[in-house]
């Protein structure tokens, strides 16, 4: 039973994105590890650009850093 979890950072993505990464994750799954769908489960987690950081600060001050130049 393969467990796939996806953390996003909370952009805006729409749940015709979300339901094509589940398709994706789960099909990758199936023709490499011959992984039934059926039994496969895929996450997507969003999270809040305050709560993600890269470089010593979070995302959200980088975004508007860089949407301000």
């Amino acid at each position: 039973m393969p467990y796939v979890k996806i953390q996003i950072a909370k952009t805006g993505v729409t749940a015709e994105q979300k339901a094509e990464l589940i398709r994706g994750a789960t099909d990758l799954l199936h023709r490499v590890l011959d992984k039934p769908p059926s039994s496969t489960y895929v996450v997507i987690e969003e999270i809040d650009t305050d709560n993600w950081g890269v470089g010593g600060e979070s995302l959200t001050v980088r975004r508007a850093r860089t949407s301000s130049t």
